[in-house]
């Protein structure tokens, strides 16, 4: 007869939560709030001192940004190969796509890379998002970067530094597409 030993894995669910939810720099009320719990239950949940259901994991994971696999993820992430011709692009503002380039759940920092089409840009009106520190990396064309009411001309290989809380906008104002790389630290969007 053959024996078959499982081996159990422990994972620390409530230190993962508060790892996460400090490294996005969100407040215990912020995410309990956006959860639907109430600060306290969160606070116990991060201390073990109680646990949760699947559903109340799974809004938990979508405040944080995050995947519920990713709170019981262990050992050292392995590297991820993302070649050019798979990123997946999705639509955004006039004429533009944007990609992921750092999968989910990556704490410290999100690259976006976004192709605008000649006249596009993200949007009629600046936007903003988090309070992070983010650079824009112009890869190829040329773009004009509002930020506030001050608009910035900027060629392939300039780069800017600014709050995300700025109000700011892309637009391409040349004849051919141009493609940039957002750099968010921490990630915001």
């Amino acid at each position: 007869m053959t024996e078959v030993v499982h081996e159990a894995v422990h994972v620390d669910l409530g230190e993962r939560l508060r790892a996460i939810r400090q490294l996005r720099r969100k407040t215990l009320k912020e995410v309990a709030s956006a959860a639907g719990i109430s600060e306290s239950f969160l606070s116990q949940l991060e201390r073990g001192r109680t646990n949760a259901t699947i559903a109340t994991l799974q809004r938990l994971s979508t405040a944080l940004g995050i995947e519920v696999s990713d709170l019981f993820t262990t050992g050292r992430p392995q590297p991820r190969v993302l070649r050019r011709g798979a990123r997946e692009f999705v639509a955004w503002g006039e004429l533009g796509r944007k990609a992921l380039l750092t999968p989910k759940p990556f704490h410290s920092l999100e690259v976006v890379v976004a192709r605008f089409e000649p006249g596009g840009s993200t949007g009629d009106e600046p936007y903003t998002h988090g309070d992070s520190e983010e650079l824009l990396v112009v890869v190829e064309g040329d773009v004009h970067l509002q930020l506030d009411t001050d608009v910035h001309e900027l060629a392939a290989g300039d780069s800017v530094h600014y709050q995300s809380s700025t109000p700011h906008r892309v637009l391409n104002p040349g004849d051919e597409t141009a493609e940039v790389m957002f750099v968010i630290s921490p990630p915001s969007y």
